[in-house]
């Protein structure tokens, strides 16, 4: 049976963030520097600005480990199969169409 998501559950890599533990990690996160602007008697504007650039900077650096992960990820045997296929495949079809039979009917 073949497994189709949109949204990966795990992510492989040092941390292991899933993308749940992402989402609730940054609505703590929001929630610390929502309490700390209003003990701090900030205005609502300020307080809202704040919330907006701490979920700016979470998801820049959730976004960032990413693509580090993704990018420093060795191919696997199965990516390296994969690769080779294509080549030989594309090296055939060349030669099919150069040692084709295709004649013009004119």
């Amino acid at each position: 049976m073949v497994n189709h998501r949109f949204l990966p559950e795990q992510v492989d890599g040092l941390s292991g963030m899933s993308l749940p533990k992402f989402i609730i990690g940054m609505i703590f996160a929001m929630a610390i520097v929502v309490a700390w602007s209003y003990l701090d008697g900030a205005s609502l504007g300020t307080t809202l600005f704040r919330a907006i650039a701490c979920a700016i900077v979470i998801q820049l650096g959730y976004f960032l480990l990413v693509f580090a992960m993704v990018a420093r990820n060795t191919p696997t045997s199965a990516d390296k199969i994969r690769d080779a296929e294509r080549r030989l495949s594309s090296t055939e079809a060349a030669d099919g169409e150069k040692f084709g039979a295709r004649r013009s009917l004119h």
